[in-house]
């Protein structure tokens, strides 16, 4: 069976990883490499991941032009092998001007590489930023589907109305379609997170209208109107198009923001089944309270760069479902399921139920507080006591 990762090697990595081969003689080639994430920064203070292949020892150094201070480091700056998980670290740029560095990976054995950045200045570039800026560290509104938010974790909450733009900041339609966490860094959402029923899913069909989030920096988010991320990954929608089909509230779903670069089998298959098996649980309740997400963080396999970066993998996506409706499995009104899958082409033709489990259980997994405001409305012991049970039988 083929993992994510092995997947990327075989059809990604070649580009950026060359493994050393035998070669006439039984002589080892010893050629040596450093890629750069992106060989062009923000201004913004950051990091970015250094793609590293070598045989033996190496060590990085950081070459600057003449009469520049220093503004960048190495992360590790020295070790051994092959290395993805090498960070090029660096400082705002306060000057207009751009800057540049050159990275040089020196082996041990063997001749040196090198690659070159250059970090933009403050007003340097030419793309235009978004009219939005709505984002919020923490997330204020008290909506059932939005699992808890944490202060300082570099990321951001936002939230799109029925027309797609901002919840009650412009030309809002007062109706809450879908919120999302957005990482800049990653250029992902961990999560999205909306309410699900038969009319909000409303009528119309998919527009394929893809575009720019108007609440995020065109300059942050992948560029994906003509085409996915590269590498062979496919556009993963987390809130599906199907979910949306109110013309303004589907076009919505064709946002980079609401995207994940996906294995193709996968998302056509175990994933495009659940996300079928959610749209009938949600016709059958008042409301289905819904997140889907996508664990990047420690994913060190990324996308090609057809999007303007090469965006991590996903190891894993999840679904958390809060039913409330009539049922005799519920609870108060309510109840629940969580459902964590590896994001594995091997499990492509697998019984998405197979990987069921309860809130308590998913939580565990994906280290986020899912439905903490449902405690306001049933009290703590009552939904406690929810995410601990196991998924009844209407799930299955």
């Amino acid at each position: 069976m083929k993992s994510v990762y092995h997947l990327l090697a075989a059809a990604v990595l070649p580009a950026l990883f060359l493994l050393a081969s035998c070669q006439g003689g039984g002589q080892v080639d010893n050629s040596a490499s450093i890629v750069p994430r992106s060989d062009v920064l923000e201004s913004d203070g950051g990091s970015i991941f250094l793609a590293v292949t070598a045989t033996g020892d190496w060590t990085i150094t950081l070459d600057y032009p003449a009469g520049t201070d220093e503004w960048a480091t190495a992360d590790p700056a020295s070790g051994t092998g092959s290395r993805a998980d090498v960070r090029l670290r660096y400082d705002a740029n306060t000057s207009e001007l751009e800057r540049s560095v050159t990275i040089v990976l020196k082996p041990a054995n063997g001749p040196s590489a090198s690659a070159s950045v250059t970090q933009k200045g403050v007003s340097s570039g030419d793309k235009p930023s978004a009219v939005g800026g709505y984002g919020e560290d923490t997330a204020r509104p008290l909506w059932l589907e939005l699992p808890a938010t944490r202060a300082g974790d570099g990321r951001k909450f936002y939230a799109h109305d029925m027309t797609g733009y901002g919840y009650r900041s412009f030309k809002t339609s007062g109706v809450r379609n879908w919120s999302f966490y957005w990482d800049e860094t990653e250029h992902m959402s961990l999560w999205v997170a909306y309410p699900l029923n038969n009319s909000l899913k409303g009528t119309g069909s998919r527009t394929n209208e893809w575009g720019f989030d108007p609440l995020i920096a065109i300059d942050k988010q992948p560029s994906l109107i003509g085409g996915s991320y590269g590498g062979g990954w496919t556009r993963g929608h987390q809130l599906p198009s199907a979910d949306r089909l109110s013309h303004d509230a589907n076009v919505s779903t064709f946002y980079g923001t609401n995207m994940t670069p996906q294995d193709y089998n996968f998302n056509s298959l175990i994933w495009g089944n659940l996300e079928g098996r959610v749209r009938d649980y949600a016709a059958k309740a008042d409301t289905l309270y819904v997140v889907t997400g996508a664990l990047f963080d420690n994913s060190q396999a990324w996308s090609g760069t057809s999007s303007g970066f090469a965006v991590k993998i996903p190891t894993h996506y999840f679904k958390a479902l809060l039913y409330s409706g009539p049922s005799s499995y519920a609870t108060g009104g309510y109840m629940m399921a969580g459902f964590f899958l590896p994001h594995d082409t091997s499990i492509a033709k697998a019984n998405c139920l197979d990987y069921i489990m309860s809130i308590d259980a998913l939580e565990q997994q994906t280290g986020i507080d899912f439905f903490p405001n449902l405690a306001g409305v049933l009290g703590k012991a009552a939904a406690d006591a929810l995410e601990a049970e196991a998924p009844s039988k209407f799930w299955k």
